[in-house]
């Protein structure tokens, strides 16, 4: 921050209205007159930034200039460099665009619009304009202000409702713990009364065992004076001996048939861990949803009525296969036709209003912006496509496998299929990851992917078998949906409900599955006359279901 700068300074946004600004207040977001311009450091400097740019070993050198004129006595203009060319300065306008960009910008991929000329040759006088910018960023700086106070808002409530669950988590523990503790002392009861029973029984059989030995101890002394006693009384003596031995051989195999007591604990059938949950990895699971998603309710799908368009142009050569659909925030929809190497942009009636031309058979494609969409395309290459007045190519990046059906933006990542997988690309074309097997090195998919969809957090992909995997961003399985229904399932998309639908390319039918992944049945079923569905997208704006399908048409479903 500039030293001794006044405490009364201006937030930016303010009513303030300087000629100049100073630069390096702007970067604290304060607003503070600039007097002074620096045209080696290019930055507007006011008075407590011009003294301390005076200190600086750094900048003490520079010669600075008043704001009005520079040293030939001309205005002073600022230089701003091409985000997509950082050594390159802005200097082109493009009027089919409406945006700025350098040379090399206009070069690559804007030799061909209308209205593109030197920044000289706009006007400077654009006042109306630029009070128009002023009066916008007033009030999207009041947004950001009130947004920002709702996050804050949002982290007091999400703290105070974590709090709440984990109170709930330990609620659910003492109930487990008391259940568990009762059970226990009923266990210990019944141990205790079983073991004083047997131990009862084994020292009685002991009891008598001992004094079985004292009688054979008994009986053996007198054999042992049977040579002195007369033949009678020897005859007398072996009997009650023999008796004796009797005895004992009964008391021998009446213990050895009982054997040795065992206490072992049988468990109750009907308290199996899987029946008390307690073989779960937790006490329950905590759900992340929004204000948005929390509000819609969920709606049941059925056909109301439904019109079939041709979208097939005149200079087309081939029949139309739709690899893919998308829509961007303001509804536009964008087909790609795969046989005549095309997008396709529709109106408001899904008519064909305009197209744009590509190098090789579109694969693909997504919305990467409010005006910008990606198409992936069988030359192993991602077109960013802007969508203004008119489709034009910004710029591009290289993928592997394009030849391979499926691409979508999850959070800022492209994720395309490779056949086997999913890699996941970052905007500029850096790969990031690779998504194929589980940690357990079980392939995910059960064939080739084909498309794509996202519901928030979750990345929907139908592998060409009875359904679709759902993967969260970081490529673990949440959860499948399947249906047998389903042969070759190809197309997928998402209404705004969390509702999806999932078409199958040879079983010519649409399933829905809801939310929370319960199948809701077929919304279209193969009496309907479909052949061969690619592509699917449900229209929010207007409650309707797109269905791309063989040859030249697109059938809209109205529900």
């Amino acid at each position: 921050m500039a030293e001794g700068r006044d405490l009364t300074s201006i937030k930016d946004g303010s009513d303030a209205d300087f000629e100049y600004t100073c630069s390096p207040c702007g970067e604290d977001d304060v607003r503070e007159e600039a007097v002074k311009y620096c045209p080696v450091c290019e930055e507007y400097l006011c008075t407590s930034c011009t003294r301390h740019h005076g200190r600086q070993k750094a900048t003490r050198s520079h010669t600075l200039v008043n704001c009005s004129a520079s040293t030939n006595g001309t205005a002073v203009t600022m230089v701003t460099k091409c985000r997509y060319h950082p050594d390159r300065d802005i200097e082109m306008y493009c009027g089919a665009h409406d945006m700025v960009y350098c040379m090399k910008c206009i070069i690559d991929n804007h030799r061909s619009c209308n209205g593109v000329s030197n920044l000289e040759d706009v006007s400077s006088h654009q006042i109306q304009e630029i009070e128009r910018l002023k009066t916008d960023m007033k009030t999207i700086q009041q947004r950001l202000d009130d947004t920002d106070q709702k996050l804050h808002t949002n982290i007091n409530s999400v703290e105070k409702q974590r709090n709440k669950i984990i109170s709930q988590i330990e609620g659910n523990e003492r109930k487990f713990v008391e259940h568990i503790r009762g059970l226990k002392h009923k266990a210990l009861e019944a141990l205790n009364s079983d073991f004083n029973l047997f131990k009862e029984e084994i020292e009685t059989n002991v009891s008598q065992i001992s004094k079985v030995k004292q009688e054979i101890e008994q009986a053996n002394n007198q054999l042992q004076t049977a040579d002195s006693m007369n033949i009678r009384q020897q005859f007398v003596q072996t009997k009650l001996v023999q008796q004796t031995v009797n005895n004992a051989l009964k008391v021998f195999k009446q213990s050895e048939a009982k054997g040795c007591q065992i206490l072992r604990l049988t468990e109750n059938t009907k308290l199996k861990l899987k029946s008390l949950n307690i073989a779960s990895t937790s006490l329950g699971s905590v759900q992340k949803t929004t204000e948005n998603n929390s509000q819609v309710a969920l709606k049941m799908y059925r056909v109301i009525s439904q019109k079939e368009i041709t979208i097939r142009m005149k200079n087309d050569r081939n029949q139309c296969v739709i690899s893919d659909i998308c829509q961007l925030a303001d509804g536009t929809i964008i087909l790609a036709d795969r046989n005549n190497m095309k997008l396709k942009r529709l109106d408001v009636n899904y008519n064909i209003r305009d197209c744009l031309d590509l190098e090789s058979y579109p694969t693909g494609i997504c919305c990467t912006g409010n005006t910008e969409v990606a198409v992936k395309l069988h030359t192993n290459k991602v077109w960013f496509i802007s969508v203004g007045s008119s489709l034009s190519k910004v710029r591009d990046i290289s993928v592997t496998c394009g030849g391979y059906w499926g691409m979508t933006n999850c959070d800022g990542e492209l994720w395309v299929s490779d056949g086997n997988g999913v890699n996941a690309y970052n905007m500029t074309g850096t790969l990031i990851k690779y998504v194929s097997n589980t940690v357990n090195g079980q392939h995910i998919f059960k064939s080739s992917q084909q498309q794509m969809a996202v519901s928030g957090d979750t990345v929907i992909i139908t592998d060409n078998s009875d359904g679709a995997v759902c993967l969260n961003r970081y490529g673990t399985v949440k959860r499948e949906l399947r249906d047998k229904r389903l042969v070759w399932a190809h197309g997928v998309c998402v209404a705004n409900d969390g509702t999806v639908f999932i078409s199958g390319y040879s079983s010519n039918n649409i399933m829905m599955f809801d939310r929370d992944d319960k199948c809701l049945g077929e919304l279209v079923g193969k009496d309907a006359g479909l052949v061969n569905l690619t592509s699917l997208l449900y229209d929010d704006k207007k409650n309707c279901l797109i269905v791309a399908c063989d040859p030249d048409k697109i059938i809209v479903y109205q529900t």
